[in-house]
């Protein structure tokens, strides 16, 4: 079972990357440079010009075939002809290949930081609470929505608002935010993918940090996941360095998620001659 979870973490994580990069309006993804594909199973994405250093990624891999050196060949040069400079490739540590460190050389990858991947059943979490009123986010709330998931991670509106906007409005996407009063103070998704619900996307503002909103909406999309018939819940978050913290990631543990491993983020940069 732990193995199939492992899977469908990996996998959810993929598709709400892909729907989000690929539901862009045409003017969007001319703007920013944006081109999606499948391979290996898994997913490719590029945004050659990211003002974040976020979006070009590659992940999903190693459970439809195993990673290998075509396969990543393949990936880096979708990559050397869309014109990225740099992008992220994300591979769940047990399906590395034993030959990576070549891979790596031969490719111009090197290793930079580490995610969490986290996952609970649903009837195992405790219900985290806060006294703002937290809930789903209406259609035409969704502008709003985006907005404070940019201005929370410190990402420009222009282009990736559009760009989030038409991704949410994917029926397998379910927005949550959390209210102070009529403000909209924080915000996170739900992505439906089978027997899993994606909890992604958290956020929240500077002036409402510590006062549970991030803990009820997991609640709240934890839910929610269950009403659409899923069994687990996962998420994924930075691993803190030594003598740090991250507060996304004690407010998954706080509510019971459960660490499933810790993924090591590979960098692809383009050479001279790309």
């Amino acid at each position: 079972m732990k193995d199939t979870v492992r899977a469908l973490a990996e996998l959810a994580e993929a598709e709400f990357m892909f729907r989000y990069e690929s539901g862009a309006p045409v003017e969007v993804q001319d703007a920013l440079g944006l081109a999606a594909t499948r391979m290996g199973g898994g997913v490719v994405l590029s945004m050659r010009h990211d003002p974040t250093n976020y979006w070009s990624k590659a992940l999903g891999f190693g459970f439809a075939e195993p990673v290998s050196g075509d396969l990543i060949g393949r990936v880096c040069d979708f990559y050397r002809a869309q014109r990225t400079p740099t992008a992220v490739i994300q591979i769940a540590p047990d399906r590395l290949p034993a030959d990576w460190d070549e891979i790596c050389a031969r490719e111009n990858i090197t290793a930079s930081g580490t995610w969490v991947k986290l996952a609970a059943e649903i009837e195992t979490l405790r219900p985290g609470r806060t006294e703002l009123r937290v809930g789903p986010v209406s259609a035409d709330l969704v502008d709003q929505w985006a907005s404070v998931v940019l201005r929370c991670f410190g990402m420009p509106e222009e282009h990736l608002g559009p760009m989030i906007v038409a991704g949410v409005r994917d029926p397998r996407f379910h927005p949550y935010a959390a209210w102070d009063g009529d403000e909209m103070v924080a915000a996170a998704n739900l992505f439906i993918h089978g027997a899993v619900g994606s909890l992604n996307t958290g956020a929240t503002l500077p002036t409402h940090r510590g006062r549970g909103a991030q803990s009820a909406l997991l609640t709240a999309r934890a839910a929610a996941a269950a009403e659409a018939g899923c069994r687990w819940v996962t998420a994924e978050t930075g691993r803190p360095e030594p003598g740090s913290s991250n507060s996304s990631l004690n407010n998954m543990l706080r509510v019971g998620l459960t660490p499933l491993y810790e993924r090591r983020n590979w960098v692809w940069r383009a050479d001279s001659a790309s």
